[in-house]
């Protein structure tokens, strides 16, 4: 094999198995009670881009994502800008305390949340719950 070749296949091996999983979505104002409404599992990550725990949580589910497809297939994930909505209905309707917050929802019952964990265990135990409630 020829170094153009390795390298090739060497780069689709690192952007093929991110392209297998669902991309979160970008909320908006009323997203997430539309998909609470439509009966989805709604996984919310209040985050900001500048956020060195928001990074490492979502490193944490993304590889979680990658070793099961059945979280991005049947769990609908909502990022919430927490700069430009910390003050929105929903971020105070649930009480959200800071950025690096993860939150599962399921019709009107908050199924759990972790505030500013960055535990793969811990976080895998709220998207399995989800993954649960989403059967």
């Amino acid at each position: 094999m020829n170094r153009r070749h390795f390298i090739a296949a060497s780069t689709a091996a690192l952007i093929v198995p991110s392209l297998t999983q669902a991309a979160a979505l970008n909320y908006t104002p009323g997203l997430a009670d539309a998909r609470l409404k439509a009966g989805e599992t709604v996984f919310l990550d209040f985050k900001a881009s500048w956020c060195t725990t928001c990074r490492a949580q979502e490193r944490v589910i993304n590889a979680l994502k990658a070793e099961n497809p059945a979280y991005a297939q049947q769990i609908t994930f909502i990022n919430v800008d927490w700069d430009d909505h910390k003050k929105d209905s929903l971020t105070q309707r649930l009480a959200i305390p800071r950025r690096s917050t993860l939150v599962v929802l399921k019709g009107n019952l908050e199924l759990g949340r972790i505030v500013a964990g960055t535990r793969k265990s811990d976080i895998k135990a709220l998207m399995d719950k989800a993954l649960q409630a989403s059967a």
